[in-house]
């Protein structure tokens, strides 16, 4: 790198104490010397440079590497990777945001299809499981390895844009509304409205791929594939069926992004005042709220589930003894409610509640890991950019 060559050429200038030594750095590329007593870092990749702590509140100060061995001593301070510089967040947030909801949605898809089937209000007998893990032998083993995976690719493609697009929108929102509610302060209400607004634009991009995922992870699925199941879809059902669940995914994402949001917040002041990057204090914060988050809106997500997959052994009894005009589908989260409640009691409406704790715990402690990693490391990589641009114009 440039900014090594320049460290050289100053050490041909000034008289190096003789009892320096290089410290090898966490990846090949990084290479730490000790300059007039000063530890000097220089790294030659975006994942090289991450250490396993640094300070969110150091502002970025200049350096005069051209100055004289006589010269006051100064020190290179770390970026505040929580305020990325004008012009590149969005861009940022939106490629880490992006990388994050596929990662989540793809590592934790086969206990994702676990969910799906243990909210099936009334399964098949060779679709009933005691547990998550009894589920996933009895799918592996008389349905083959690679059934708990189906509808993943479908999910990847719509995760993508769905999490660029959520945690963008949420990054610009929660610090426009911080400053307008608590200016120069955490405001966990602005947290919670960004929150939610971010989730509008997160359902209406996932809405589709959801209701296609869910109806290829049932039990028997008649679709051979994700056009397939599209398809039939739209030719039966017309193109209103991957939106028939969005006003009750709503009704459950935003209070469950409020919730999320806000405990994964408060938990960040508690574990991580000082908004370092620490990965251990991101998972923790991510899994406690995904856990809280997901185990409050069970009910809604047993509906959404019955909205999307449109259950054919459900409908079969409602409609039994009613004319040629008996309404075919459940619509609305007011009929999935009813027919929730009358086919499940109460009970009904927490079916799958372990998987659903399952899989949100380890999915949101990914999200916010890799959210909270690559946000850094592109924050780090625009401030080498920086300060390699500012030397060559001293130079």
């Amino acid at each position: 790198m440039e900014a090594d060559g320049l460290v050289r050429r100053r050490r041909m200038t000034a008289e190096t104490t003789g009892n320096d030594s290089g410290v090898a750095g966490a990846s090949a590329g990084a290479e730490i010397r000790w300059l007039r007593g000063r530890f000097w870092g220089v790294s030659e990749s975006i994942v090289g440079s991450l250490t396993p702590r640094i300070g969110g509140e150091t502002e970025l100060q200049t350096v005069d590497f051209v100055s004289s061995a006589q010269d006051a001593e100064t020190e290179d301070t770390e970026p505040d990777y929580e305020g990325l510089p004008q012009g590149a967040s969005t861009s940022t947030h939106m490629l880490a945001g992006a990388v994050a909801g596929i990662m989540e949605h793809c590592l934790m898809f086969p206990i994702d299809c676990v969910k799906t089937r243990m909210q099936s209000l009334q399964p098949d007998p060779a679709a009933r499981y005691r547990n998550v893990m009894d589920a996933l032998y009895r799918i592996v083993a008389t349905e083959g390895v690679w059934r708990p995976m189906r509808g993943l690719n479908v999910t990847a493609v719509g995760a993508g844009p769905a999490h660029a697009l959520y945690f963008a929108s949420y990054e610009k929102l929660k610090k426009t509304l911080s400053d307008v509610i608590h200016p120069g302060a955490n405001s966990h209400l602005a947290n919670g409205v960004a929150g939610c607004v971010a989730t509008l634009l997160h359902d209406a991009v996932m809405n589709p791929a959801e209701v296609v995922k869910q109806r290829m992870q049932m039990y028997n699925s008649p679709y051979r594939g994700v056009l397939d199941c599209v398809r039939a879809v739209w030719q039966k059902e017309g193109s209103a069926a991957f939106y028939r669940s969005y006003t009750t995914q709503l009704t459950m994402n935003v209070p469950f992004q409020a919730l999320h949001f806000m405990t994964y917040e408060y938990l960040q002041e508690l574990l991580n005042p000082h908004r370092q990057y620490n990965p251990s204090s991101h998972m923790l914060s991510g899994a406690l709220a995904g856990a809280i988050a997901a185990a409050a809106t069970t009910p809604l997500d047993v509906c959404k589930t019955l909205l999307n997959t449109q259950e054919s052994l459900t409908l079969s009894p409602l409609s039994s003894g009613q004319g040629q005009g008996a309404r075919r589908h459940i619509s609305g989260l007011a009929h999935a409610f009813r027919t929730v409640y009358r086919l499940g009691g109460l009970q009904g409406f927490f079916k799958g509640v372990q998987a659903r704790i399952i899989y949100q715990m380890p999915s949101t402690a990914i999200s916010w890991s890799v959210y909270e990693f690559f946000k850094y490391g592109l924050t780090k990589h625009q401030h080498n950019k920086r300060k390699t641009q500012y030397v060559e114009a001293e130079i």
